[in-house]
Formats: structure tokens, sequence, C-alpha cells
């Protein structure tokens, strides 16, 4: 890299604007790849010779838009999304685990039980019911819980989809993927949240995530599941493809 400070300041452009192209110039030619941590602030502040506070504002750009991730206590890291231009979002049917978690996800943990009906259910299955059933899911990568889901369905759903409670296999490929190949529709709410839910494993140092609110339909009564999924925001790449 040859970037000589003097030729930033023969613009009238915002410093900082000059240091986001620069910066924005080599994540997308490879010099700092995806996965990879960026020299530290000070190493890039006397690289661009600007001041902390204008590479702040530079970073933080970059941060919007989806290219670099801050890891409180380890740095700024390059995102992988920059790279897949294709990535399908939240605009398609599917589980949105595996369309807003970074990385790859290789095991799927689920425990579940079966519970009384509350007002909670109620209100969110918009059903009759004489039970329902809560499934928690722990997605992980290289043995490490990197995303949450909290799932609840009527027990009356088990015996629509055919479903066999001591087959938990059967009961997951459900829920995670299937249940998306029967619906028709689903609607879902994008929140923010300063906890996960997850009591047996620690997920993220970082407790604050997305939290993805979703109702899946088969038909149009009530939904067949409703599930809300916590994602922590350092693995978080939430996209919506719009069009007419």
């Amino acid at each position: 890299m040859n970037i000589k400070p003097e030729d930033l300041q023969k613009t009238k452009r915002p410093l900082f604007a000059i240091v986001y192209d620069k910066l924005y110039k080599l994540i997308m030619d490879g010099t700092f790849p995806p996965d990879s941590r960026l020299p530290t602030e000070p190493e890039l502040a006397k690289l661009f010779g600007v001041s902390r506070m204008t590479l702040r504002h530079a970073l933080s750009r970059l941060q919007e838009d989806g290219l670099v991730k801050n890891i409180h206590g380890k740095g700024n890291f390059i995102t992988k999304f920059h790279h897949n231009k294709n990535m399908t979002g939240l605009e398609k049917l599917g589980n949105p685990i595996y369309k807003c978690v970074s990385g790859q996800i290789d095991d799927v943990e689920m425990q579940f039980r079966i519970e009384l009906i509350t007002d909670y259910a109620k209100q969110v299955l918009k059903r009759n019911m004489t039970a329902v059933v809560a499934i928690e899911r722990w997605y992980k990568r290289n043995d490490q819980a990197v995303a949450f889901a909290f799932t609840v369905m009527a027990i009356e759903a088990v015996s629509e989809l055919n479903l066999d409670l001591q087959d938990e296999q059967q009961l997951l490929d459900m829920i995670d993927k299937k249940v998306y190949e029967l619906a028709n529709s689903a609607t879902l709410e994008l929140r923010r949240s300063d906890s996960i839910p997850s009591l047996k494993y620690e997920i993220a140092n970082d407790k604050d995530c997305d939290l993805i609110v979703e109702s899946v339909y088969i038909s149009d009564k009530y939904p067949v599941i409703y599930n809300k999924f916590y994602i922590p925001t350092e693995s978080s790449q939430i996209t919506i493809n719009a069009a007419k």
C-alpha cells in the first residue's frame, strides 16, 4: 500500500469520506480479505495521516455498510457480506438463521418440552389449543453456540404435521427447514435485544443481538409455528432484497 497523506488534503471532500473510499477499495481488492482483522486504529490513523476521530468516522460508515464489524475487545474485522452479491434475503421463505448469521453453521442442538397454555401462547399462535410445544435450538460452529432460537407450536400442530415427538430428528428437520417448504407465507419483525435467553450455552461475549420474530403460516388462519431468533450483533448480517 502506497498512501500519501498529502494526497488526502487536495480535495474539499471530508477527510473521513476519502479515508472511507481508500479503505473500501482495499477491502474490495482483497488487501484486507474476509474475516481478517484490520490494523489497530492508531496504525490506520498513522497510515492515512488523519486523526483517530476522522478514522472512526470512516470505520463507522464501513460498519453501517456491512463491510466491517467491530468486536468489542478484539478490534475491527472484515465481513464476508460484500463477497456474496446473490445472497438470499429475508424476503424469501426460509430459516433466517442460515441467511443472517455470518459464517457456516455446522450443527444444531435442540431440546423441547410440553407446556400448559399461557396467555402469551394464545396471543402469538392465535388458535385454540390444549397444550404447547416449546422448543429451544442452539446453532453451532466448531462446537460453539453462535445463535439461539425459541419456537412455540400448538400440540395440535404435531398431528397436523404428522410428527412423532419421540423422533427428535424429525421434529428438528420440520421446524428448521421443512416447514418453510410447506408454508405459503411468513411475517417477520426485526428488533434489537440486550440479552439472549440461552441458559444452556453462553453465546457471544457481547449480549446485544438482533432479534427476528417470525410467524410461519401454512394456512391463512393461524401460524403453525412462532419463532424468535437471537443473533449476536458481531455475527449478524441481515439482508432484504427489495424489488418491484
